[in-house]
C-alpha cells in the first residue's frame, strides 16, 4: 500500500536539552537518513524538520544551528539507506568530507551523494536546506547510473529547489509536487538526458515565470532566453499542456493578485494590477472578473465570501 502523503513536523523546541540530539537522530533515522549528530560548542542543539514521504521519493526541509553530522560505516551497516541523497542549500555554508576529499556547499548550490558511502557534513553557521532521498532503484531508472562513486556539486538548481520547497510547505493547500518532473530534474542535474526533456523545459519555464511575474514585458522570448532553450522548444513544452504560455502567465498573475487582495484588503485594484505585472488596471479588472466571476474591488470588501 502506498504511504499517505502526510507532512510531518519534528522540532527540538521544548524537548529536554540533554535528549535533543538523541531524539533528532532517532527522527532522522526513521524519517530520512540515519546520522550521528555532534555540537560544535556549548550551545544546545536546536533543529526543525518537515518531512514528506511521496510515492517514489522522500522530501525534507531542515533547519538547525551550528553542528556536525556524520554517516560512518557502522551507521550505514545498522541503518542502510539504499538511496541517493540530494541536498539543496538555502542558507549557510556547509562542508562535506568524503573518501576523496572535501567540498563546500554554498547557498543556491546542490550536492548529490550516495547515502551509503561514509561522509561527514558540518554547518559552522547553522543551516537551512532542502533534501531529497531517491531510492537507488529509482535513481538507476531515471539516470541510467548504477552507482554514484563521488559526490556531485552543481552551481544552481532553482527549479528543483522551488518544487521541493513548495511541496514541504506547511500550507496544506499547496498543490502536490510532480514527482516525475522532480526526478527528471535530478537526472538533468547529473548531465543525464531526461526521458522527457519537455517536462524539464516546462518546469524551468514555470519557475522562471514565477520569478518574473511582476515584469509587464514578460513574454515567450524572455522566458526561452532565461532558461536557455529556443522558443520552438518552449512552445512544444507548453503544447503538451492544455494552456499556452500567455494563458499560463495570465492565470498566475491573476492568482497572485487574488491572493494579494485577500491577504491585504487595503490594497487598491490599480496597485494589485501593477504589483502583479499588469500594464493596464482596466484590462486587469476585466480579466479578473472573467476568471473568477467577481470584481476585484469586491474581493477587498468581502474577502470572506470569495
Amino acid at each position: 500500500m502506498t504511504p499517505p502523503r502526510r507532512l510531518v513536523r519534528f522540532s527540538t523546541a521544548g524537548l529536554p536539552t540533554a535528549r535533543r540530539i538523541e531524539l533528532w537522530e532517532d527522527h532522522n533515522r526513521d524519517a530520512l537518513i540515519g546520522l550521528r549528530c555532534h555540537m560544535l560548542g556549548e550551545e544546545p542543539f536546536d533543529g526543525t524538520e518537515l518531512n514528506l514521504r511521496l510515492d517514489r521519493v522522500q522530501l525534507a526541509r531542515v533547519r538547525g544551528n551550528s553542528h556536525v553530522v556524520e554517516r560512518p560505516a557502522e551507521v550505514i551497516r545498522t541503518s542502510p539507506a539504499d538511496a541517493i541523497a540530494v541536498y539543496l542549500a538555502v542558507r549557510g555554508e556547509a562542508f562535506f568530507y568524503h573518501d576523496d576529499g572535501v567540498v563546500t556547499l554554498r547557498p543556491g548550490q546542490v550536492l548529490v551523494c550516495d547515502a551509503d558511502r561514509p561522509f561527514m557534513r558540518g554547518f559552522s553557521r547553522g543551516l537551512e536546506e532542502l533534501a531529497i532521498k531517491v531510492p537507488r532503484e529509482t535513481f538507476r531508472e531515471v539516470t541510467g547510473l548504477d552507482e554514484l562513486r563521488a559526490p556531485v556539486v552543481a552551481p544552481a538548481a532553482r527549479t528543483l529547489s522551488a518544487l521541493v520547497d513548495r511541496a514541504v510547505r506547511a500550507d496544506q493547500n499547496q498543490p502536490a509536487v510532480d514527482e516525475e518532473t522532480l526526478l527528471h530534474l535530478v537526472a538533468a542535474l547529473l548531465g543525464r538526458t531526461p526521458a522527457d526533456p519537455g517536462r524539464v523545459h516546462l518546469a524551468n519555464a514555470r519557475a522562471f515565470i514565477e520569478d518574473h511575474l511582476t515584469d509587464p514585458g514578460l513574454n515567450a522570448a524572455r522566458v526561452a532566453t532565461g532558461i536557455g532553450i529556443s522558443e520552438r522548444h518552449l512552445s512544444r513544452a507548453f503544447a503538451a499542456t492544455d494552456t499556452s504560455l500567455p494563458q499560463y502567465v495570465l492565470a498566475r498573475r491573476l492568482d497572485r493578485a487574488r491572493a494579494l487582495l485577500l491577504s491585504a484588503p487595503g490594497t487598491s485594484v490599480a496597485e494589485a494590477a501593477a504589483r502583479c505585472g499588469f500594464g493596464s488596471a482596466t484590462y486587469f479588472s476585466q480579466a479578473f472578473r472573467a476568471r473568477f466571476g467577481i470584481r476585484a474591488a469586491d474581493v477587498r470588501r468581502t474577502p470572506q465570501s470569495f
